[in-house]
């Protein structure tokens, strides 16, 4: 297998956020990285170059090999805010539902602006997951 690339770094989150072009999404990206931090009740932290992640647990493929991933994250694209939320807990279709203007992918739900979104099912969708998580 190859090696992942997308690993824990020492990089600054707050670096980062302002060095993001696009004003607004670097307001959101700062108001994100608030809603996330106090959810998750974890330190923010650089994924790769893009990836802002919170928490940490050991992922195991169905092949049996583990590897260390964040419990959520959110990344403030060019083109769109992504969350990576899991996507395994019963409420997760019927919270996307509610959330607001999004498109979603098998481990991504992707944004245009944060005031597209119901902020109050982002909390609840990202507890839950947190929440999933923490018990596998």
């Amino acid at each position: 297998m190859a090696e992942l690339k997308t690993k824990q770094t020492d990089a600054s989150v707050e670096a980062f956020i302002n060095s993001v072009e696009n004003e607004t999404r670097r307001s959101d990206a700062f108001k994100i990285l608030e809603i996330m931090t106090e959810v998750s009740q974890s330190e923010a932290k650089m994924w790769g170059p893009s990836i802002i992640g919170f928490g940490n647990y050991k992922y195991k493929y169905p092949n049996g090999k583990e590897m260390d991933w964040m419990e959520v994250a959110f990344s403030p694209r060019k083109q769109n805010l992504v969350f990576y939320i899991a996507d395994g807990f019963d409420n997760f279709e019927r919270l996307v539902g509610q959330l607001g203007k999004v498109k979603t992918s098998k481990a991504c739900i992707y944004a245009n602006k944060l005031s597209d979104l119901n902020q109050s099912i982002l909390r609840q969708l990202i507890s839950e997951s947190l929440e999933y998580i923490r018990k596998k």
